[in-house]
């Protein structure tokens, strides 16, 4: 599923109606069938006493013209205007007009004391408010208005995106509607799925009105939701080394549930031989766990960390591996980082770059340009903070700008880890994923998702594929665990533990998968 920006669904707009000659009239009307059919599947419109909360641009239209036509099927509507009625332009006021000579009661609210009493034992709200292109903070009447449709237990559904709620970012604009359901028009938008806008968005309708699918599917789009997808299959004559062999380095004295993690994920994930260096006072305490792993150990300094003197026997270990992950549990220490920095300009492998690797990584990215093969980097927002210098809360607030122009200036697939976690392509294209849950944000939880990307690519998927898939199963792992447990109860051994269930799961359910995107959105 395509993702469009603020601005790309407003070109869509105008190109619908200055290329393709569809009027923008016609468009609004699409919107309040879209709107009718939802409220009709939802709650039934016969008898239904709703109110439209009516802003004066586009969106406001659509709010107006779907209350028409709700008045039309059985409906009792009010509607609630927040600026004089001359203020309404173009379709808008089209509908407004339409309205009046309809008959239906137009309240011009002027005291935002009077809302609550407009509002009270109402079957449905309709937020028409502001779109999908507010960039100013929400202040004044209209503050208080979605503050008090927030204070109501009555359903809410808003139109195109909950009012508040910035289009391209998620961000809430000073307040925003808290919606049960949302329905929007011709794609879907970042706003719906970054958080904190994903948490007010409420179920998910999308509408593709009569936007021509040349204009919503063309292949300039550069952000879709992230989808998984499937492994080729295993032939009968098969061993091992046909899945792969990937080198674990990682892992410190402190530091032993990392390294375990990561290489014993991978193994979990379908991976043919994984190898684990690191020191050798933890390599006993991790063959206990998991004496699948192949353990090389290594030499460790006074502090316990793993020694730079370990160079020549892990180029030589990397040679035979077909992929390379550096980083978990692996400790700051300048030895360590020196380390480090020789394997990256060294090695002539795809390498995954965790946790302290990333850390490592701040001061030396140049090193990336210069790697001879691809690289994936999976920092969560406190490691990406570090590898650019900037602010944990700036970069949450401009998430797919940030990932995009790391992605594309240093040619690597960056998975930034949160609320959703986004994935930079090297060419700009960006994805969304939707799995996951606040429990994942747990010890380790990470460290299986650097086992599982490698998994997927030593089973014959490109390293694009590997890294999505591995996202969306690392994160659906993570759901059922939080099914079993509760949120609370998630840890990273119960996430990898249901690594087995979650492919189980996207077998069982592949073709809804693709079709909801993971019951995120649902197109009418």
């Amino acid at each position: 599923m395509k993702i469009a920006t603020v601005d790309l669904i407003k070109k869509i707009d105008e190109a619908a109606s200055q290329v393709y000659g569809i009027p923008r009239l016609i468009l609004m009307e699409n919107a309040a069938q879209a709107i009718k059919i939802v409220v009709d599947q939802e709650f039934g419109i016969k008898g239904l006493d709703a109110v439209v909360l009516a802003g004066p641009g586009n969106n406001g239209g659509d709010g107006l013209a779907a209350a028409r036509l709700l008045h039309t099927y059985g409906a009792d509507v009010e509607i609630l205007i927040f600026t004089s009625p001359e203020k309404f332009r173009n379709e808008a006021k089209i509908n407004l007009e339409m309205i009046k000579k309809l008959g239906l009661k137009i309240h011009h609210i002027e005291d935002s004391s009077k809302i609550p009493e407009l509002l009270v034992n109402k079957d449905l709200i309709i937020d028409a408010l502001f779109g999908t292109g507010l960039n100013r903070e929400v202040k004044g009447i209209y503050k208080d208005a979605i503050d008090t449709l927030n204070s109501m237990y009555i359903p809410i559904l808003s139109v195109d995106i909950p009012s508040g709620i910035n289009g391209d970012t998620g961000q809430i604009m000073g307040t925003a509607v808290y919606a049960d359901i949302t329905v929007t028009f011709g794609l879907p938008k970042p706003g719906h799925f970054l958080f904190p806008g994903a948490d007010h968005t409420g179920r998910l309708y999308l509408s593709y009105l009569t936007y021509p699918l040349k204009l919503l599917m063309n292949d300039s789009i550069s952000i879709e939701l992230n989808k998984p997808s499937l492994l080729p299959p295993r032939t009968r004559d098969t061993h091992k080394g046909d899945y792969g062999r990937c080198l674990f380095i990682g892992g410190s004295r402190r530091y032993m549930g990392a390294p375990y993690l990561a290489s014993y994920s991978y193994l979990l994930t379908g991976g043919g031989m994984s190898y684990l260096a690191t020191v050798e006072s933890i390599i006993h305490h991790i063959a206990q766990k998991a004496s699948e792993i192949i353990q090389i150990p290594l030499r460790e300094n006074a502090e316990g960390f793993i020694s730079d003197e370990n160079i020549d026997v892990l180029m030589k270990e990397a040679e035979r591996m077909d992929f390379i992950v550096i980083g978990p549990g692996l400790g700051l220490h300048k030895s360590t980082e020196r380390l480090f920095v020789e394997l990256l300009k060294n090695i002539e492998k795809p390498v995954l770059i965790d946790g302290d690797g990333l850390t490592m990584l701040a001061n030396h990215k140049d090193l990336i340009k210069e790697h001879s093969e691809q690289i994936v980097l999976t920092p969560h927002t406190g490691e990406m903070s570090r590898l650019i210098g900037m602010n944990i809360e700036d970069i949450k607030r401009d998430r797919l700008n940030i990932v995009k122009r790391f992605s594309t200036k240093y040619r690597v697939y960056l998975v930034l880890k949160g609320a959703n976690t986004i994935i930079g392509y090297p060419d700009g294209m960006l994805y969304i994923n939707t799995t996951g849950n606040p429990g994942m944000a747990t010890a380790g939880s990470g460290d299986i998702l650097a086992g599982m990307i490698p998994a997927f690519y030593c089973q014959g998927m490109d390293l694009g594929e590997a890294v999505q898939t591995g996202v969306f199963m690392h994160g659906l792992a993570g759901d059922i665990a939080a099914l079993k447990y509760g949120e609370e109860g998630v840890t990273a051994s119960r996430i990898m533990k249901n690594i087995h269930k979650a492919f189980q799961y996207l077998y069982d359910n592949y073709e809804e998968i693709m079709e909801t995107s993971y019951y995120s959105i649902y197109v009418i």
